[in-house]
């Protein structure tokens, strides 16, 4: 089997990048008039029924072996449900590009404290000072982009602080909640669960819970036809499902250093995009606050990389 081009894992994240930047983008215009849950609804029913159709081809296996492990699956599927339903109510709150950096910020956080705590899940080995330090300031980055959202300051015209409050906790239920939810992941795979088994069952429990919201309550979809459905899931879906999948295989065939620069310009490049929307203008501020974020998010990802490799030799 021929190597594959030494371009294509980097362009596989670049795209994960751009393709995230418009999916946070576009979703948080849709959510002006669609319902939350009319959207988790139709993006997550599709990713199951797809990814469930992906494992039924190329991984029976792992699928038979899944309920052995249901502990885990339940865990990841509670986890999963109410990180993208945070986040998807954080987008309506506040810009995609803050959304972004607190949301992904609060992984390594989120490690960090679990591991402080002693907990197995998050892996062990001790940090040094200036791992530690890059924490510290990604940390502090965040609190700065808090501030810039409850002072007013990101440029979002229609600002309102009860809004801004209740999306600011969204982003940290979504940040930590995502974490535990890859962790879990990671653990099936671990125990010899393919990525295709894995995520056939992953966004099982969102699906549901969508629909029972829609199907119990009375509110309005935004929608008004069957033409809106079919152009919402053709959309949204793929908006979700292809930098995800992207992303995976593009970590995969890229050195580390590529990878996290990539990634940690992602709010940069949201912050770019959204400055098309009518109720979002130019913020120093919230410019002065990615770029800290994007920082720190490289620099401890890199030290980060960096001891692991010490720790191999």
């Amino acid at each position: 089997m021929p190597a594959p081009h030494p371009l294509l894992g980097p362009g596989l994240i670049a795209f994960f990048v751009v393709a995230q930047a418009l999916r946070d983008v576009y979703l948080a215009h849709v959510f002006r008039s669609v319902d939350v849950f009319t959207t988790i609804f139709v993006a997550f029913t599709l990713m199951t029924f797809a990814f469930a159709g992906l494992a039924l081809w190329r991984d029976r296996a792992g699928l038979r072996r899944l309920p052995a492990q249901w502990r885990f699956v339940i865990g990841m599927n509670v986890t999963t449900a109410a990180a993208w339903t945070s986040y998807f109510h954080g987008l309506k709150a506040i810009q995609p590009s803050l959304v972004n950096a607190i949301h992904s910020g609060m992984g390594p956080l989120t490690v960090v404290a679990l591991g402080l705590m002693g907990a197995r899940l998050a892996g062990g080995g001790e940090r040094g000072r200036l791992e530690n330090a890059c924490y510290a300031g990604l940390a502090l980055a965040i609190a700065f982009l808090w501030h810039v959202v409850l002072d007013g300051l990101s440029g979002r015209a229609d600002f309102s602080y009860a809004q801004a409050l209740r999306g600011l906790f969204l982003l940290l239920v979504s940040g930590v909640c995502i974490t535990l939810s890859h962790l879990l992941a990671k653990r099936l795979n671990d125990l010899g669960l393919g990525a295709d088994s894995v995520t056939s069952v992953r966004y099982i429990l969102i699906a549901l819970m969508a629909a029972s919201v829609l199907a119990f309550t009375d509110r309005p979809t935004g929608l008004e036809g069957a033409g809106d459905w079919i152009a919402l899931g053709l959309v949204v879906a793929p908006l979700i499902a292809l930098p995800l999948y992207a992303l995976q295989v593009g970590i995969s065939l890229t050195p580390a250093l590529t990878a996290q620069v990539l990634r940690a310009l992602g709010p940069v490049i949201v912050f770019g995009f959204e400055l098309a929307d009518p109720l979002i203008s130019w913020s120093n501020a919230a410019l002065a606050g990615l770029l800290a974020y994007s920082f720190f998010a490289l620099a401890s990802g890199l030290v980060h990389g960096a001891r692991q490799r010490k720790r191999r030799i």
